[in-house]
């Protein structure tokens, strides 16, 4: 599913400031100063698919379920009125039970990839590879502080410097923003 038919499915035209979708999926990231001095920093990120604006995100040196619930977490204190549908992959992280229950506590409903269609996840596997392109693949990072830096800025801009085609040309902020005010 692309981004547009989220906007059309989610956006009835009761409330078009709500956020409606929210999307979560980690990556790797990996700084070190030679091959014996390797690291991996996970990023986990949720989006909102209405304005494609990162609403929330958490680095951490393990990929495990304390990283998704602080990042999930930060969403809901970000956005306490949101009751989005929030779509992930079926990594462990999000079909456990205390990941559920977080979901029913902040009155969201779950989605889940079909099994073999990662096309399901094509609006997050877009923005990482956006952010590692314009970011990552660039430089080579040799600290983690290096590369926290790099990727907080980099989000920064994404959400308020970087304009995008499919929301007519707005930054994702501008976009939330107009929504916002209709």
């Amino acid at each position: 599913m692309d981004f547009q038919f989220y906007q059309l499915f989610l956006n009835d035209g009761d409330d078009a400031s709500r956020i409606d979708f929210f999307i979560i999926i980690g990556t790797e990231f990996k700084y070190g100063t030679s091959f014996d001095d390797i690291h991996k920093l996970y990023l986990s990120v949720i989006l909102d698919l209405c304005d494609r604006r990162p609403v929330a995100y958490v680095l951490g040196d393990s990929n495990n379920n304390q990283l998704v619930f602080d990042t999930f977490d930060q969403a809901v204190t970000l956005n306490p009125d949101a009751k989005p549908i929030f779509h992930s992959d079926r990594g462990y992280q999000y079909t456990s039970r205390a990941f559920h229950h977080k979901l029913e506590q902040a009155g969201m409903t779950q989605s889940m990839s079909r099994v073999a269609h990662c096309t399901d996840n094509g609006p997050m596997e877009g923005f990482w590879g956006i952010l590692k392109r314009e970011m990552y693949y660039k430089k080579k990072f040799h600290s983690r502080e290096e590369l926290v830096s790099a990727i907080v800025e980099y989000i920064d801009y994404y959400r308020n410097d970087r304009p995008q085609r499919g929301l007519g040309i707005l930054t994702p902020m501008e976009y939330h923003d107009m929504l916002m005010a209709a």
